[in-house]
C-alpha cells in the first residue's frame, strides 16, 4: 500500500458493510428484501477512496428518487460516526445507494449487467437479489455478452456480431 494510508484499510471497508447491513436491516426491516455492495468495494479491489455503492431492495419503497434518497436519509446520519471511524485508517468513502423494489428489480436494469460479475450480497434472505442476477447471468450468456476491461475501466459487448446502432434486446 502506497501513501499514508493504514495497511488494515481492507479491515476498515470490511466494519463499514457490517454496520451498514445492521443499519439497512434495523431501519427498513421487513421490509428489506436484499442488500449488495457492488462497485470496487464488490469486487474487493477499492482505494481508501473508493465509495461504497450498494443496492438497497425493499417493498414498498417511496415513488421517486429523492423521496427514496430521503428515507434513507435517517440511516446515513445513524452511519455518520462509522465513517468517521473509518477516516482514522485513512478511508475516506461515502455512501452511493442505489434503491429498488422487488418488481423493478425483476423487470431488469443495466446496473444489473455490472452486478452479474461484481456484487456481493449482504443480505438476501429469500433470494430475490440471487435470483435476479441469476437470471441476468443467463441473459447475458444465452446472446454472448462479455464484459471487456479496458485499463481501469470496462464496456459490454452484449450482441457480439450486431452491427453499431441495431437494437438489441436482453
Amino acid at each position: 500500500m502506497e501513501g499514508n494510508f493504514d495497511p488494515r484499510f481492507p479491515q476498515g471497508f470490511e466494519e463499514l458493510l457490517r454496520r451498514l447491513t445492521a443499519a439497512v436491516r434495523r431501519a427498513y426491516g421487513p421490509r428489506l428484501s436484499a442488500l449488495a455492495v457492488y462497485g470496487s468495494v464488490g469486487r474487493g479491489r477499492m482505494r481508501p477512496d473508493s465509495d461504497i455503492d450498494f443496492l438497497l431492495v425493499a417493498d414498498p419503497l417511496p415513488r421517486g428518487r429523492m423521496a427514496r434518497v430521503a428515507e434513507w436519509e435517517p440511516v446515513e446520519r445513524e452511519l455518520a460516526p462509522a465513517l468517521e471511524e473509518a477516516r482514522a485508517l485513512g478511508i475516506s468513502t461515502e455512501w452511493s445507494p442505489l434503491f429498488k423494489t422487488p418488481a423493478e428489480l425483476a423487470a431488469g436494469s443495466p446496473i444489473l449487467f455490472d452486478m452479474t460479475e461484481d456484487a456481493r450480497i449482504l443480505w438476501d434472505p429469500q433470494g430475490v437479489l440471487a435470483e435476479a442476477l441469476r437470471r441476468m447471468r443467463e441473459r447475458l450468456a444465452r446472446h454472448g455478452a462479455r464484459r471487456i476491461w479496458s485499463g481501469n475501466a470496462w464496456y459490454w459487448v452484449l450482441r457480439p456480431g450486431r452491427l453499431p446502432g441495431e437494437p438489441i434486446e436482453i
